[in-house]
């Protein structure tokens, strides 16, 4: 997972959110459980902002470079899924660089 450190150099800040109690976000609350320690570790300049917030669905942000922002919804994927969607967010950056 080579791609978790090279998520600063291609992203600005990375947003979650998610509601605390919903079933739906069980898998993004399951995610950031067991990953949130390893991304900040290998990204320690990478803001990585946990919203929670009452019926709100679960989705993850990423903003890059001049504001451009990319979101994808979260609602029905597992943890795997939504490890490979921010990896793939993480692509999308490093595409956007000249």
């Amino acid at each position: 997972m080579a791609w978790r450190s090279n998520l600063s150099r291609n992203l600005k800040e990375l947003r979650i959110l998610f509601s605390p109690s919903s079933s739906e976000s069980a898998a993004t609350r399951a995610f950031i459980e067991k990953n949130y320690r390893d991304l900040k570790t290998q990204n320690p300049k990478l803001p990585i902002l946990i919203r929670e917030a009452s019926s709100i669905e679960p989705q993850l942000w990423a903003r890059y470079d001049l504001g451009v922002e990319r979101g994808i919804r979260l609602e029905g994927l597992t943890e795997e899924q939504i490890s490979k969607a921010l990896e793939d967010l993480g692509k999308v950056g490093a595409s956007l660089k000249p």
